[in-house]
């Protein structure tokens, strides 16, 4: 816990322009994940990926101190955020390999929803019956999204797939939590050299247990395929693909973790409904995916009831601080 003494950083303009990038890049990355998915598997994607954005991580963090700013008094709290971005990542993306990538992105929205939920027990805020009922809505949207895999389970994905990327955004949301509280003292660019190191060691762990593909051989599921097929060199321009994912690994780390220290949360969260859109565009582009009517209808009811929650949280912020500064942690 930090002491009502401690200076909290916000900087609206700055967490804006860096979630907006950050969303970008992680469209781009979510794009070059899903096509490479067919072929290799994910953890082989994931050490790669982090290995290339590693590099690119400690040239920030020499442009931020050098590596003196990895030094923390917090070692416990920036593994358990790393752990929480690994999981999220890996549900998130073993879903990527079977549904469509808008369907995806659009379930994984309900992590503000999740942040709202944790706000109560670890930062003792309240959550007055509006921002609730905003919740039950949005989970109500999760619901008509999962519908037709509910309702009909041949030629659909199964709930339990279909349900990874709502398990993401929760992993998710308590990662930003303590990304919050993490960015009083720490360097995003160091935030991120933690995140990266962690899923090289993942990844890496993954090869040594499954990387020969003896888990995957024989397994019709897509999505368990994707998490323990073997690794395999990359083919023709797929080594651009791989190296395209690292660069944008490398953007995201820096850049989620920049605006979420740099601004409150209920200013930033918002703008991260940007990597929707870009998902229906890039699902079109490529692959020839629209949401269909039941997804379209969940995507209304979960970004609506988000935007509510995040307007509803930034309005409550302005009327207390104009009384006394606001303590969230």
């Amino acid at each position: 816990m930090t002491s009502d003494a401690t200076p909290r950083i916000h900087q609206p303009q700055v967490g804006v322009a860096f979630i907006i990038i950050g969303m970008v890049f992680i469209s781009v990355q979510d794009m070059l994940i899903k096509q490479l998915s067919g072929s290799y598997p994910l953890h082989q994607i994931v050490f790669a990926r982090s290995a290339i954005a590693i590099v690119f991580s400690f040239f920030l963090l020499h442009w931020e101190g050098g590596l003196v700013a990895l030094k923390t008094d917090q070692p416990w709290l920036h593994l358990l955020r790393a752990l929480f971005v690994v999981i999220a990542n890996m549900c998130y993306f073993a879903a990527l390999a079977v549904i469509p990538l808008a369907e995806a992105t659009a379930l994984f929205f309900v992590a503000p929803l999740f942040i709202t939920l944790l706000s109560i027990p670890f930062l003792g805020e309240q959550v007055g019956p509006r921002r609730l009922f905003a919740v039950l809505i949005g989970f109500a949207g999760v619901l008509v999204m999962l519908w037709p895999s509910i309702s009909q389970s041949s030629g659909a994905p199964t709930v339990v797939v279909a349900s990874l990327p709502v398990a993401a955004a929760l992993a998710y949301a308590a990662m930003q939590i303590l990304t919050r509280r993490l960015g009083v003292t720490a360097k995003a660019s160091a935030m991120a050299m933690y995140i990266q190191g962690t899923f090289i060691l993942v990844g890496l762990g993954f090869w040594l247990i499954a990387g020969d593909g003896r888990y995957a051989s024989g397994e019709e599921n897509l999505s368990l395929r994707f998490l323990l097929g073997p690794w395999l060199w990359p083919e023709g321009n797929d080594i651009y693909l791989f190296a395209g994912c690292g660069l944008a690994s490398a953007v995201i780390g820096y850049s989620l973790s920049q605006a979420y220290r740099s601004a409150n949360v209920a200013v930033v969260a918002p703008f991260e409904y940007i990597a929707l859109p870009l998902a229906v565009f890039w699902g079109w582009v490529i692959w020839k995916d629209l949401p269909d009517a039941w997804t379209s209808g969940g995507i209304l009811l979960i970004v609506g009831s988000g935007l509510f929650v995040y307007l509803r949280e930034k309005q409550r912020g302005q009327q207390i601080s104009s009384k006394r500064p606001l303590r969230r942690w």
